[in-house]
Formats: structure tokens, sequence, C-alpha cells
């Protein structure tokens, strides 16, 4: 018997009762490597001894301060190392609880911006199709997971999308990386001129597209591309690094691999790990100078802003993740990784693309890999290949709609910075059992054959 009402609350979960590294283990003793970090959130894994030994620090310092009246230690450090680590003009911070309030944050700033600067009539965002920014109705209404979106259509701001940069799914034949950021360019100036430049406040874009479409990287150049087309209409860029951040991909910012800084960056679960709730929208000078300088406050806050705790936790998460260089094992691991997963499903008949960066990797399924067809999507092949590696030891974090929000089927792995070789392939290894055994059932060879 339970009285929380869960996310779904026809299943049993087993209890989650210790952290042990990289591993979870459940009340009846069963031990499961967490492959995905739950949702790339356990950069460090779990219990990690310093991180602990600074939230005790504070716990017995100061648990909580109210950012209407005080300032605090820990959130100044976390806010200058992140600066210190940042491109210069971007060493601004505002504290919140996680990404979906980072991102909330993040659109009403980029609004309060304009009406500052003198441009009121700027109050219109545009995003990509199949991307994901959180699940407030802000978020939510920048977003373009069709699933979760669809039950509270009727209470989102009207927003306008644009494609993907999804080359494995939507470059044409012979469309060279030039040419395929060419025509998404060329689609968001359109955008743009079809709405009235004059009108759009900013353009929001994950750095590498996460649940939705699984571990997504742009083609070089494209997001310099969106960049240039912002800048020469006045729109800011907000990226999006909530689950891509903080060192996932092998660089501490996403966005060091793609030449570009945004005006706003939004940051969430590599910030602290897992160990307190936080997330953070780091801003350009120019944002924050222009609202320091109009009305002098930001109109915007939340209770637990900057909490002491979360930026105690963060700061020892962040001095570990740059004091240990993990971003650069990170990217050795990632290699790894990717070399495993192509030793397991190259050649597999139902693995269509293998994708990703540092410890952001995806496999995408199909039924037809010639024609890369995917799964009838009420087979919800994704979610049984989750419980299925779960029970042989195996966290994993599965998507469906990959393709276009109803077709397709993926599977994320986003693993602890720390894992070491043999749990990496481990992880691997299972998935790929774990994928033969759910292809092996009746429904899935029947497809198969059809």
């Amino acid at each position: 018997m339970t009285h929380i009402f869960h996310r779904n609350p026809a299943l049993t979960l087993p209890v989650a009762v210790r952290g042990e590294g990289c591993y979870l283990i459940d009340a009846q003793g069963r031990r499961y490597f967490d492959g995905s970090g739950g949702a790339a959130v356990s950069c460090l894994g779990h219990a990690h001894p310093r991180v602990i030994a600074a939230m005790k620090q504070q716990m017995e310092t100061l648990e909580y301060a109210h950012t209407s009246f005080f300032s605090s230690e820990p959130a100044e450090q976390l806010a200058s190392l992140l600066a210190e680590h940042s491109p210069a003009n971007l060493g601004n911070v505002y504290f919140l609880s996680g990404g979906s309030e980072a991102m909330e944050t993040a659109l009403k700033m980029a609004r309060q911006y304009h009406v500052e600067n003198g441009q009121p009539q700027r109050d219109h965002f545009i995003s990509r199709r199949q991307s994901y920014h959180g699940n407030t109705l802000g978020a939510l209404a920048i977003g373009g997971n069709l699933p979760r979106r669809k039950l509270y259509e009727p209470l989102l701001m009207q927003t306008t999308q644009v494609a993907p940069c999804f080359a494995f799914r939507y470059r044409l034949a012979g469309e060279t990386d030039a040419d395929y950021v060419e025509r998404l360019g060329q689609e968001l100036e359109d955008s743009l001129l079809e709405l009235g430049p004059q009108r759009v406040a900013a353009f929001v874009a994950e750095t590498v597209v996460g649940a939705t479409s699984g571990a997504v990287a742009p083609v070089p150049g494209y997001l310099a591309r969106m960049r240039d087309i912002c800048d020469r209409h006045g729109v800011l860029l907000i990226l999006d690094e909530v689950m891509c951040g903080i060192g996932r991909t092998g660089t501490y910012h996403a966005f060091e691999q793609e030449n570009v800084v945004p005006d706003l960056l939004v940051l969430a679960k590599g910030l602290g790990g897992g160990f307190q709730p936080i997330g953070a929208v780091m801003a350009s000078d120019r944002v924050v100078q222009t609202i320091s300088a109009g009305s002098g406050s930001f109109q915007h806050g939340h209770t637990y802003v900057g909490h002491p705790l979360a930026c105690a936790a963060a700061l020892a998460v962040q001095e570990e993740i740059i004091g240990q260089d993990l971003c650069a094992k990170v990217r050795s691991s990632g290699e790894l990784l990717g070399r495993l997963l192509d030793e397991r499903f190259a050649n597999h008949p139902n693995v269509a693309d293998i994708r990703g960066r540092g410890l952001f990797r995806a496999i995408e399924l199909v039924q037809d890999r010639d024609g890369n067809q995917p799964f009838a999507p009420q087979l919800r092949l994704h979610a049984k290949i989750k419980q299925t590696a779960q029970d042989l030891g195996l966290l994993c974090y599965p998507g469906g709609g990959t393709i276009d929000g109803i077709n397709g089927d993926h599977v994320l792995l986003a693993p602890p910075y720390n894992s070491t070789p043999e749990q990496l392939a481990f992880a691997a290894d299972t998935l790929a059992v774990a994928l033969d055994e759910c292809l092996d059932t009746r429904p899935f060879q029947q497809q198969k054959k059809a």
C-alpha cells in the first residue's frame, strides 16, 4: 500500500534504499548499475563522500536564507566558479530548483530584456520540433515533445516551431552538411520574417537533444548559423543544456564544441548531480546590464532561489568535476562507450543509428533496417526494454516518438562520469541482451515478419 500518487499508479516500483558509487540498491538487496544517471542527473554516481561532507558541513552552518534578505557563501562561490569556467560575457548566474524552473526563468529574462530595451512587442518564441525543455507550462509551450504537450495544449502560450537538426531522419538524400544547415537556417529566417522579426524574443534549442529523440548532436555549423540569424534580427539565443551540459558531452558546456556562445544558458542536471534539486540560468552581460540600467530588478523569483544547501552540494560536485578533470575522462570513456555500442549494435538488424557525444549515447531501433522503418508505436518497445534491462540490473532511459512524436523508439545511456570500463561494458552488454529478449517475444516477431 502506498499513499504516493506515483507517475503511473498501476506500476509497483521497487524501493531504492541506498546509493553506492555507480549503483542503486533496492529494499530486496538487488543492485542496479545506474547507466542513465536517472535522467542524466547522477554525474558522480551516488553517496559521493566529498559531496556528502560538504552538505553536512553546510547543514550545520546555514540551511536556508531567503534571497530577498540575504545572499549566501555557497551561492556566491558557486556562481563565481561557474563564471570562471564560462565565456567572459556569460558570467551572471541565477539559481533555481531545477531545469523547468530555469527554463521558465530564461523565458522571462528574455522577455524583460526586450521590454527594458524599448521593444515590448517582442513577445514570441521560436523553438524546434522534437525538443524538450521542461514540464511547466511555459517550458512545455516551447517544447516539441508531443506526448507531453498533448493534454495541456489548451493551456499553452502560442509559439512557433521549426524543424530539428536531426540529420539521420531529416537530411535529404545527397544533401551535404552545409546544404542541410542552409535549409534549416532559411526555415528559421522565413519564420522570423513571417512573424515579423521585431516580434520574436528568442530562439530556443537544446545544444544536444536529450530525451525526445535521444542524444542527437547538431551537424557542424548549425548552431553558428542560428546564432548569426538571431544576431541579425535582434533575437536572443537560449541554449538548453539541462541534460547535455556540465561535462556530459565531454566539455564543460556542450556549446563549446559548436563555436557559439548563447545569450542565456539553462543548466540543471549535471550542475548538482542529484544531491540536491538545483538549476541555473547563466545570462550574458548585455541582458543583465540592460535590466539593471532599466527598471533595476528582475521581475521574477521563487522561494528556494539560491538555496544554500543546494548550492553547497552543487559547488562540491563542480569542484570534483573540475579538480579531477572529469571532462577529459568523459571524452575518453565516451569514446570507449561508443566503441562498445558499435561492437554490439553496428550490425544489429534492428538498430538503425548509434549516436551521441561523451557519456551521452543512444541507439535508435527499427523493425526494418533497410528502410529504417520503426516498430508500431503501440508495441512500446522502448518501455519493454527499460523494464527488461532493469530486471537484468541496468538502468537506462528510453523514449518513444523519437522520429515525429508518435513513431520511433530509442534508448539513451548517460552513466556517471566515474564509471569504470567494466561498468560501461556491462551497460552495453546488458542493453544488447535486453533488446534481443524483447525482440524475441511474439508481437515483435510478428511485426518483423509482416
